[in-house]
């Protein structure tokens, strides 16, 4: 069990998914609300995110919302809900990024 990071603000209205990134090493990332925009496909923030040890999943809903759920890279996972409480409950500590 690792660290699950989660992190709500885009990427390009904050710096807490580029802090994030700088002390998690190898972790599960959970990219939510707004950070669901750092996974398009073909962004700046995508090469950081596909490093070597590193998990990262989106969760469907708010690329849902955000008419994202076409653009998202391939190499990330989208998850529901119910993928999203799993995630917290299989991985320690849950620290939160916002």
């Amino acid at each position: 069990m690792g660290t699950l990071h989660i992190v709500s603000k885009s990427p390009f209205a904050s710096s807490a998914l580029a802090d994030c990134l700088r002390v998690c090493g190898e972790a599960t990332i959970l990219l939510i609300e707004d950070a669901v925009n750092a996974a398009i496909a073909n962004n700046e923030w995508i090469e950081p995110l596909k490093r070597d040890g590193l998990m990262v999943y989106v969760l469907q809903s708010d690329c849902d919302a955000r008419g994202l759920s076409q653009r998202i890279d391939s190499k990330f996972a989208l998850t529901d809900y119910p993928g999203f409480v799993r995630l917290c409950c299989e991985h320690a500590p849950v620290t939160s990024w916002y």
